[in-house]
């Protein structure tokens, strides 16, 4: 298990539509557990395989429930509405506010190749809609109503 090297907004490889995994093998397992890795050292809640610089349809999301692993998810399901900031570890230093659905249900595979289905609501929802995003080549920033503005860590730790 490594870190992996966070890409940046400007990147061109975020940018682009990510593809079907087909099959879990040692690589993939690896890219799973590297993501995993990344994204707890950088205190996100979720990361797609293309903001580590692979064009597959991997999403990893931990609200502080425990990590959820999604391949190739498809949204099947939305409902509600909530409007709230959103960062992005692509965008660093900089927050939102953007409008998602409240509720989502999402069809994906597990790391065994196992169907499943896993619904969400409101923070949970909202990083499902985040990072499944990003593996059709799109950031939060398209979605921004007010403009991005920086993120003062100080007011937040408060």
């Amino acid at each position: 298990m490594a870190i992996r090297n966070i890409r940046e907004m400007g990147d061109e490889i975020l940018n682009k539509k990510c593809r079907e995994v087909t099959e879990v093998n040692d690589r993939i397992r690896t890219l799973i557990d590297d993501m995993l890795d990344t994204m707890y050292e950088s205190n996100g809640v979720g990361l797609a395989a293309p903001q580590v610089g692979i064009l597959k349809r991997i999403v990893v999301i931990d609200i502080g429930e425990g990590p959820y692993i999604m391949i190739n998810p498809v949204i099947v399901e939305t409902s509600g509405e909530q409007t709230g900031n959103e960062g992005c570890l692509s965008v660093p230093g900089k927050m939102g506010t953007v409008t998602r659905p409240n509720y989502v249900r999402v069809e994906a595979y597990d790391e065994e190749m196992n169907k499943f289905e896993i619904e969400g609501t409101e923070l949970l929802a909202r990083a499902i809609c985040h990072e499944c995003d990003h593996l059709d080549g799109h950031l939060y920033v398209e979605l921004v109503e007010d403009g991005l503005h920086d993120v003062n860590y100080e007011e937040d730790d408060e």
